[in-house]
């Protein structure tokens, strides 16, 4: 496949927020992007997946489509599986591993249409297949059409490569990208979160003041296919975007020391350590910083993994009356899988947002307008 063959690229979104990706997309001048179910799709090059991979903070993982065609039982999937030119995108040296779904199909059963697929990687290209390979072929048969994606990211996205330290119940960076963004955080505004953990919001703020691309620290599945260019993928990974704003400030506080050593640990690692400040206090002792007002936004404890629920409803009234008292002209933004203890902040949240897929559970994210 010729690096500059026009590819369909998938982005993948966490459910409910295709919108913020398909956003995130536009400003980043990827072509054409168009929302569905689940994610984004656009158009490009293997150079704009190797991109959307470095440098979109949003999506989950990003998927390309390699083929597809019509197969209407087990005999017709093997002989074009067998056909298919497997030799253009991936290497014989690299292990793979297949997943397969049915849905609407005359073929349906998912391990039989399996065995069928790995058999013609091994004997058409001499590929081991193996379930404990990092990358990935994801096939999908729907209404009798198989259509083949790779999964160019292998770790989510949301793994930027340079959190060592996690706390307790850690916010995925993409969707701490994503709430920033529906914030307006534009890497001008100071960010505030009064219960940080290991600092993920504050630290993914830093990054986006100053321009740093999300992918710069890790490796991607990408760079094991044939259509890699290594000498290319450097040039991009050069490029660095212009900061926002240099002169950004992100506080972070925790009544964990051991979640701010963490959380320093994390942004010196981010490179982003001059441009955050960790403290060790509850959120009853927190007070605005010096500036006009920016955003405070917080992931508390919500007694679904961590925490009585019940002993919560104090902790959420004392974090609103702190915000009320003593953020006037700030936004506010909280994260909880409880519309009860949001409600219990007396804070003034707009409606009630769409509920957000994060770790095995359903969370809300609410926003209030400036305190006042």
């Amino acid at each position: 496949m010729d690096a500059q063959t026009e590819l369909e690229i998938f982005l993948v979104a966490p459910p409910g927020l295709e919108q913020l990706v398909q956003d995130e997309a536009v400003e980043k001048g990827f072509a054409d992007p168009q929302v569905s179910v689940g994610g984004v799709t656009i158009r490009g090059t293997w150079q704009d997946v190797w991109r959307a991979n470095l440098a979109l903070r949003g999506p989950v993982r990003v998927l390309v489509r390699i083929g597809s065609f019509m197969a209407f039982h087990l005999a017709q999937l093997d002989k074009r599986a067998r056909k298919f030119s497997w030799a253009d995108t991936l290497r014989a040296d690299v292990p793979i591993r297949v997943q397969v779904t049915c849905k609407a199909s005359k073929i349906y059963h998912a391990k039989a249409a399996s065995q069928r697929i790995e058999t013609a990687l091994r004997e058409s290209l001499g590929v081991t297949v193996t379930p404990e390979a990092d990358l990935v072929l994801k096939v999908r048969i729907h209404d009798n059409q198989v259509t083949l994606s790779l999964d160019t990211s292998g770790e989510s996205l949301h793994k930027r490569g340079h959190k060592e330290a996690i706390g307790k119940a850690p916010m995925r960076e993409n969707l701490a990208y994503l709430m920033l963004r529906s914030m307006g955080f534009d890497g001008t505004q100071t960010v505030v979160d009064p219960m940080c953990g290991s600092g993920t919001f504050v630290i993914e703020a830093a990054e986006i003041a100053a321009g740093l691309m999300p992918g710069r620290s890790r490796s991607f599945a990408f760079e094991k296919l044939a259509s890699f260019d290594a000498d290319l993928w450097q040039d991009l990974k050069s490029t660095r975007p212009k900061p926002l704003n240099t002169a950004f400030m992100g506080y972070g506080s925790d009544r964990d020391a051991g979640a701010i050593r963490s959380a320093t640990a994390n942004a010196e690692r981010a490179g982003v350590a001059e441009m955050v400040d960790f403290a060790n206090h509850p959120a009853g002792a927190l007070s605005a910083p010096d500036g006009p007002p920016g955003i405070v936004i917080v992931n508390p404890p919500y007694g679904g993994r961590i925490g009585n629920k019940k002993l919560l409803y104090a902790l959420y009234g004392s974090l609103g009356t702190t915000l009320i008292d003593r953020f006037a002209g700030w936004r506010a933004g909280l994260v909880t899988s409880e519309p009860g203890l949001a409600r219990a902040t007396g804070l003034p949240f707009s409606d009630q947002s769409a509920p957000i897929a994060h770790g095995g559970m359903k969370v809300w994210f609410w926003q209030t307008h400036p305190l006042r």
